[in-house]
């Protein structure tokens, strides 16, 4: 029987934390987020003018009695936005014996439990060139082991089309909300036109960049031959310590550029190398770009 991904310590350790977002969003009430709303809520925000046809069980009578106006009371609302976490599993995160893939899926497990014992609803989508398995909770920790199971059964394979995903994704869910990203963000067109036209539409973004150390510094020099694992294609060059000090800086650009590209919009960034212990990352780097809280 294979091991979990998450063992039962780990998860009592994530009890204490909630998922975080800065924007405000409509949503359900009931969440842990406090919004810029008004509405119905328990946390005093503003009063206003009362207007014909307000209900009356909103005016603040102890202020009717001092200044003879009439005023009504505003509550913050805390609204239950959904989470949605878009998960890589094309086949570049099987590369390296699978190990970015066998930490995303702990990683996205981790996220979900923080979710559901906060009450978020939370989804999970796979994708590479679209959306595949979808697997939706929500009600509190015991709909756990449903999304453990899901994550196991998910099978990895397939090329990345981050604009095919975001457009179908977009064209299927109309409320704005926070959406998570777990991927090595490898997609040979390119992620970044596709991940700001995510922001432009509304959602606020929180990048996950997961890569194995040889995807950042090749080992290999001399006469290669090259295949890439999503394509099929073939490619022969020579490397040596130059060549393999260029393709590093420009990895690290593209990381640069997807930073920016999240921060500019309001969203979070991590750069995550899948060596990292999954502790350090969700009780370090996440709640000090303010992922988790």
């Amino acid at each position: 029987m294979p091991a979990p991904l998450l063992d039962r310590e780990f998860l009592e350790r994530l009890e204490r934390l909630t998922l975080h977002w800065q924007k405000s969003f409509p949503g359900l009430v009931g969440g842990h987020n406090a919004s810029r709303f008004a509405g119905a809520g328990q946390e005093f925000l503003d009063h206003r003018n009362f207007h014909h046809g307000d209900d009356l069980r909103a005016v603040n009578w102890r202020a009717y009695l001092r200044l003879e106006k009439l005023f009504m009371k505003m509550f913050q609302v805390e609204p239950r936005v959904p989470v949605r976490l878009l998960l890589d599993s094309s086949s570049s995160m099987l590369t390296h014996g699978g190990a970015k893939f066998d930490y995303a899926r702990r990683l996205a497990g981790a996220l979900s439990y923080v979710g559901l014992v906060r009450l978020d609803s939370v989804e999970i989508h796979a994708f590479h060139n679209r959306l595949g398995q979808r697997i939706c909770s929500s009600g509190g920790r015991s709909r756990f082991p449903a999304v453990m199971d899901g994550l196991s059964a998910i099978e990895p394979g397939g090329r990345t089309d981050c604009v095919a995903v975001v457009r179908e994704f977009i064209g299927g869910y109309s409320q704005r909300g926070l959406v998570i990203i777990i991927s090595d963000f490898l997609d040979d067109n390119g992620c970044e036109r596709a991940l700001q036209y995510l922001a432009d539409y509304g959602h606020e973004l929180m990048l996950l960049q997961l890569w194995a150390e040889e995807d950042r510094v090749p080992p290999w020099t001399g006469e290669l031959d090259l295949r890439d694992v999503e394509t099929g294609a073939d490619l022969k060059l020579n490397a040596d310590e130059s060549s393999r000090e260029r393709y590093t800086r420009a990895f690290d650009e593209y990381c640069a550029a997807l930073q920016a590209l999240a921060v500019r919009s309001g969203g979070r960034y991590a750069g995550v190398p899948v060596s990292q212990p999954l502790e350090n990352l969700i009780f370090g780097e996440l709640i000090k770009v303010r992922g988790i809280a």
